[in-house]
C-alpha cells in the first residue's frame, strides 16, 4: 500500500480477484456470490422459525430464481434503461459485460418485485409475505454491491480533504470514499432497522417491504450527496440516483398504506 507524504491513502487494488490462465473470477462477482449465499441461508432462518409462510425447502429455488431473474436480469437491464441506453444501443454486447460493472440497484428491485409476485402466485404463497422476508436479506447484497464498487475504484466521492480520503485511480485529488459510506447506510443502517422490524416488532405484512423502499431512498440520498454525480442525466441538483429514489418513496409508500388499511399477519404471532 503506497502512502502520499499527505497521508491519504492511494487505491491501488486490482478488480481481478483470482487470474488462471485466460480466467479471471472478478471481485465484483463475488460479491455477487456472497450476497446470494448470506441472503440464502438467512432467509432460510426467517423461515424456519416462523417468519414467513414460504417452506424452508423452498427457499433455494427462490433464491436462485431472484439472483437470476431478479437481481442481474433487472439489474442489468435498470443500468442500461436509465444510465447507459445510448451506449447500448451503440453496443449491444456491452449489455453482457457485467464484471464492468454498471448493475443499477433501482433496476435490481425492480425485477425482484416482479419475480416474487411470479413466484408468489406459482406457489400460491403471500406475496407481501414473501417479500417482507427478502427486504430484510436484501440490504446484504447492497453491501457487498457498494464494497466491490470501492475495490473497482469506480463510483467514488466528490473531492475532499477528510483524513480517510483516497485518491483513486486516474484521479489527482483525494476524494471521499462515498462507495463505503453508502455500503455502511444501504448495508449495515438498513439491515439493522429492518432486522428489528421483523424480529421484534409485529406488524402486517407489506409494511417492512414499504419500510425497505422508503428507508433505502433516503439513505441512497444522503450517500449520494458525497459522490460524483451519475454523468447520465440529472434533474436540477439531485443526481439521477437521487431522483430514483423519490419513486421509490412513493412505492414504499403505497406498500405501507396497504399493508396498514388491509392488516395480515404471519401465522407466528409472537415477537422474539
Amino acid at each position: 500500500m503506497r502512502i502520499l507524504m499527505l497521508g491519504y491513502y492511494v487505491h491501488q487494488l486490482s478488480p481481478v480477484l483470482i487470474q488462471i490462465g485466460p480466467v479471471a473470477i472478478h471481485w465484483y462477482g463475488m460479491a455477487y456470490v456472497s450476497a446470494f449465499l448470506v441472503g440464502f441461508f438467512l432467509y432460510r432462518w426467517l423461515c424456519s422459525n416462523g417468519y414467513g409462510e414460504m417452506p424452508r425447502e423452498a427457499v433455494s429455488d427462490f433464491i436462485t430464481g431472484g439472483a437470476v431473474f431478479g437481481v442481474l436480469l433487472g439489474g442489468r437491464l435498470g443500468w442500461v434503461l436509465f444510465y447507459d441506453l445510448r451506449g447500448a444501443i451503440e453496443n449491444p454486447l456491452s449489455i453482457f459485460r457485467v464484471w464492468e460493472g454498471g448493475m443499477s440497484s433501482h433496476g435490481g428491485m425492480l425485477g425482484l418485485v416482479f419475480f416474487t409476485l411470479y413466484f408468489a402466485r406459482k406457489n400460491k404463497l403471500s406475496w407481501l409475505g414473501i417479500g417482507d422476508n427478502l427486504c430484510v436479506v436484501a440490504p446484504f447484497g447492497l453491501f457487498f454491491g457498494r464494497m466491490a464498487n470501492f475495490v473497482n475504484g469506480e463510483l467514488f466521492g466528490n473531492p475532499a480533504t477528510v483524513p480517510w480520503a483516497v485518491i483513486f485511480p486516474g484521479e489527482s485529488v483525494p476524494r471521499h470514499p462515498s462507495q463505503l459510506y453508502e455500503g455502511f447506510l444501504e448495508g449495515v443502517v438498513l439491515f439493522i432497522i429492518l432486522w428489528m422490524l421483523r424480529t421484534r416488532v409485529r406488524v402486517p405484512r407489506g409494511v417492512i417491504t414499504g419500510a425497505f423502499f422508503i428507508c433505502y431512498a433516503l439513505l441512497r440520498i444522503v450517500g449520494e450527496i458525497f459522490r460524483v454525480p451519475d454523468e447520465a442525466w440529472s434533474v436540477g441538483v439531485m443526481s439521477a440516483g437521487q431522483f430514483l429514489s423519490l419513486f421509490l418513496i412513493i412505492m414504499g409508500g403505497a406498500f405501507m398504506l396497504y399493508g396498514f388499511t388491509h392488516p395480515r399477519f404471519e401465522r407466528r404471532p409472537e415477537t422474539q
